[in-house]
């Protein structure tokens, strides 16, 4: 479980009814293993992107490497019971247009910010991964009225102060064989949840990541947000939302002392921290994750 009170969400009361009968029969799943892939034309070129859910929004946004199929499906069908959930995919992935070079954090986070009116999304809720959570980090700060709420997952500060990514870590993250890159997003006493996110994310059809030339050009962008030579990274106290940084005490890509560094720099944040967890925390404890996400979108 993740220890935090915010985890805690309070029952809704339902009081039962031929309307509301009729509502749960009739209204099917999220399922977005059959959400067709759509295209924003945005102001930063073309995004592709799927939703599914309905509500006020929240967006997520992937980590290095990945595309919108590296979204664990229950993990994305869980939030999508309680809002809209959007996925999308980074720059030079999939169908999404390249930015110029160099690439950079704060350039992806303006063709977040261009999805985002495009999409006439109000305020969502914010969700980064990883690299996500960079960019996530610089949306809030150079479009602060575009972001409602924000969640940080297994992601570093760009002050420059944050621990390195370990170099055994990294070498493994970009092993050509998938079970060594998933080995290291979840601890060596989780085996279970690594099956069970493998199992999940090869559901969907025709899966794909970023090619290599863009994992390329998405490392140079984490190595000087991490640095601190991206000004953006420098701004975090202009971070007002309210923030929930979170992170596995366990996360062999990214210390845990960086999410501590990361709240302590962003006002309004609280910390959650699950004990025994990896990078992929909020796969392998998605039934603490998302309720914690959902309290905490909706307010609490």
């Amino acid at each position: 479980m993740i220890a935090a009170a915010c985890c805690a969400v309070p029952a809704a009361a339902v009081t039962p009814g031929a309307g509301a009968a009729a509502a749960s029969i009739s209204a099917p799943a999220p399922d977005i293993l059959t959400a067709p892939t759509l295209i924003a034309s945005t102001a930063k070129g073309d995004v592709a992107y799927r939703t599914v859910g309905h509500g006020r929004p929240l967006l997520l946004i992937m980590g290095y490497g990945g595309s919108m199929d590296d979204w664990a499906p229950s993990f994305v069908d869980a939030l999508a019971a309680h809002f809209r959930v959007i996925v999308f995919d980074n720059a030079g992935v999939g169908q999404t247009s390249a930015l110029p070079a160099p690439l950079d954090v704060a350039a992806m986070a303006e063709q977040t910010s261009a999805l985002i009116s495009s999409l006439r999304l109000h305020r969502p809720t914010v969700l980064g991964w990883s690299m996500g959570g960079m960019i996530a980090q610089a949306l809030a700060v150079r479009h602060p009225g575009q972001v409602g709420r924000l969640v940080l997952a297994a992601t570093q500060a760009g002050t420059g102060r944050a621990l390195p990514i370990p170099a055994a870590a990294a070498a493994a993250l970009n092993s050509p064989n998938p079970a060594v890159v998933l080995s290291v997003l979840f601890p060596a006493d989780q085996l279970a949840a690594l099956r069970a996110y493998a199992a999940q994310i090869t559901q969907y059809p025709n899966f794909y990541a970023a090619p290599s030339t863009v994992k390329a050009e998405q490392t140079a962008a984490i190595q000087e947000w991490m640095a601190g030579d991206d000004p953006v990274g420098h701004r975090l106290n202009r971070i007002h939302v309210p923030t929930l940084v979170a992170d596995g005490t366990e996360d062999a890509l990214n210390p845990a002392a960086n999410a501590v560094l990361l709240a302590h720099g962003i006002p309004r944040s609280r910390l959650l921290l699950d004990p025994d967890a990896g990078h992929a925390f909020l796969f392998q404890d998605a039934a603490a994750f998302v309720p914690a996400v959902t309290h905490f979108a909706n307010g609490a």
